[in-house]
């Protein structure tokens, strides 16, 4: 399962954003390095389409997909040179796929830190850079002495060049120019700034109000490169302790509806390139997750291996077009279900029945 690592300074609040998220126990306090060791939980991803297939098929048993969250120790400046807890920061967001900054723009004089989120943007991004700079130097220099022996490595090279060109002017390779056929190249060389990047600002109670105006800055900072989403992490936190009722009513009351966290799971979810097709009956409708341009066997798989291995075809129809159908019999009664064979390429939101022999 791909991980998805929450990234800030001390203070900025990624330990009460995962546990909000998670509804994990991770240790927060106004202290720095409350976060020594990293944290791993599963989030669920909201699906309005899965809950309403659900009721549609009266299903006893309704499973949503989850993505997993890494809470990794805290980072200060001069980390990539092993300050603070530098090296256990960076080898957590080696290990992660992709990257949620989290940004503090609160307001508490409880809690000391800096409360410029544009500020913690680029301390976070010097250090990562940084990292990035020695790692990849290191690696162009052995692959130049490879070149004579081997001639495949000339196209290693020429992407590192091009990476320590970026790096060396400051710029996170993620926001580079780059192309994303180099920036596949670079994926097995494990650079930080390659991971795709959610940022996440955090706001007070009493900005909530002026949310564009706070996330503004950073989101015109990262440009293209990065999602940028203002949430008041405390009040989330507060709110996903509540039973469901109480937690709507409180949210409902300070006019923010469903709340950021799904807004947050949602982004992460495409984040690392995940989609959902679905299923549904009367025992389970279930979100499964799948790997974004897969085809129907890989699908398949996802459900079990027998159903990869043995794939006949698939039979397909939009969740929203079930939904307005009532139920799979009258789809198929309709001649609404399309067969797709072993070439097709599933689509999110795709509710599948898979037809299969072994």
């Amino acid at each position: 399962m791909e991980r998805l690592g929450l990234v800030g300074l001390p203070n900025a609040g990624k330990s009460s954003l995962f546990n909000a998220l998670t509804g994990g126990s991770a240790l927060v306090a106004s202290h720095p390095f409350s976060t020594t060791d990293t944290t791993v939980g599963m989030a669920q991803v909201a699906d309005p389409r899965l809950d309403a297939l659900a009721v549609m098929s009266k299903s006893r048993k309704k499973i949503g997909a989850t993505v997993q969250l890494v809470d990794i120790a805290g980072l200060v400046a001069g980390s990539a040179s092993g300050e603070g807890l530098g090296n256990r920061f960076l080898g957590g967001i080696r290990e992660s796929d992709a990257i949620v900054l989290v940004l503090r723009a609160f307001e508490d004089p409880n809690v000391p830190g800096d409360t410029d989120p544009l500020s913690d943007l680029h301390t976070l991004e010097l250090e990562l850079v940084l990292s990035d700079v020695e790692s990849a130097e290191a690696q162009l220099a052995k692959r130049r002495k490879m070149i004579k022996g081997d001639p495949t490595q000339v196209a290693a090279v020429a992407v590192l060049e091009a990476a320590v060109d970026a790096l060396n002017a400051g710029t996170p390779l993620y926001r580079s120019s780059l192309t994303a056929a180099q920036r596949v190249e670079l994926r097995p060389m494990f650079l930080l700034t390659t991971k795709p990047v959610l940022a996440v600002v955090n706001l007070g109670e009493d900005q909530l109000d002026n949310v564009d105006g706070m996330t503004k800055p950073v989101a015109a900072e990262l440009g293209d490169a990065a999602d940028v989403l203002g949430v008041s992490v405390q009040l989330e936190a507060e709110a996903a302790r509540l039973d469901p009722a109480d937690r709507a009513e409180l949210l409902d009351g300070l006019g923010l509806g469903e709340g950021a966290l799904p807004r947050v799971v949602a982004a992460a979810y495409q984040l690392l390139g995940r989609r959902t097709f679905l299923t549904t009956g009367d025992k389970e409708s279930r979100a499964w997750t799948f790997r974004a341009g897969a085809k129907a066997p890989e699908c398949a798989g996802v459900i079990h291996s027998d159903l990869q291995r043995g794939f006949i075809r698939a039979e397909v129809i939009r969740w929203d077009e079930l939904l307005g159908l009532g139920s799979w019999n009258a789809a198929k009664d309709a001649g609404k279900l399309r067969v797709e064979g072993k070439e097709y390429e599933v689509a999110d939101g795709d509710v599948l029945e898979i037809r299969f022999n072994v």
